[in-house]
């Protein structure tokens, strides 16, 4: 399973980063996740500081790409082995900076992934 964190969590159900936090539970997938506001998605806290989370094998992103400028170096420090752009995220900057960190950049939808079983 791959510990994966949420960037850009809401408690909005409607809202497909909510939708990705309840799908990755329920494919017995580690969840962490930050958003802009506290509570709880799924039996999942959602911070809203940089927390130094361990063993992060993905990070999963629903940030505009504007807002994720901030988030660069910590989402580096993680180490994770890749980040997934979800649509409207696509970033060629970012992409850039995770390539030499070695760290795989995926293009993709989180939701769409585990629902064919590529996640």
């Amino acid at each position: 399973m791959k510990k994966t964190l949420v960037l850009g969590a809401s408690l909005n159900p409607s809202r497909y980063s909510n939708l990705a936090i309840n799908r990755l539970v329920n494919h017995g997938h580690p969840v962490a996740a930050i958003g802009l506001k506290k509570g709880e998605v799924a039996g999942i806290t959602i911070s809203t500081e940089k927390v130094n989370f361990d063993g992060i094998d993905t990070v999963t992103l629903y940030l505009n790409p504007k807002r994720q400028v901030e988030y660069y170096d910590y989402i580096v420090s993680l180490k994770p082995k890749r980040v997934v752009f979800n649509p409207g995220t696509e970033n060629p900057e970012f992409y850039e900076i995770l390539r030499k960190n070695n760290i795989e950049t995926e293009v993709a939808c989180t939701l769409v992934l585990l629902g064919t079983d590529q996640y």
